[in-house]
């Protein structure tokens, strides 16, 4: 039996050449619920792109497709969103969530999540 993973795109765009954009349409292809977080609000295959830092439940994977820098202002709602699991996509590593992660017991994964989603592994 398939798991749908109820996954949160933080850093999502409604721009087809970004791979926050592609992980929306791959992740929805695959069945999982998707909610997005982006600069701007926008609407990517029936999920509405939302701005801020909005009430989320049940969320059991946030995959990040933004900077370390970026994700800073990011650390508290993450956390308090308490994922099964963080992925980090390439160009997203940061050390110091990464840590945050696991002294919350939140799984930490340096890994693309369109690749884990191509082959099965997500």
């Amino acid at each position: 039996m398939v798991h749908h993973k109820k996954t949160l795109v933080l850093g999502a765009s409604a721009n087809p050449s970004r791979y926050s954009y592609l992980a929306i349409k791959s992740l929805r292809f695959k069945g999982h619920p998707v909610e997005a977080i982006g600069l701007k609000n926008a609407e990517v295959e029936g999920v509405e792109i939302r701005t801020g830092k909005p009430l989320l439940e049940d969320i059991d994977t946030i995959t990040l497709y933004l900077s370390a820098e970026r994700q800073r202002e990011y650390y508290d709602y993450i956390l308090s969103l308490k994922p099964r699991r963080i992925i980090f996509n390439p160009g997203a590593e940061n050390d110091e969530l990464y840590d945050l992660a696991q002294a919350n017991h939140i799984y930490p994964q340096e890994a693309c999540t369109l690749v884990m989603l191509s082959t099965g592994q997500y």
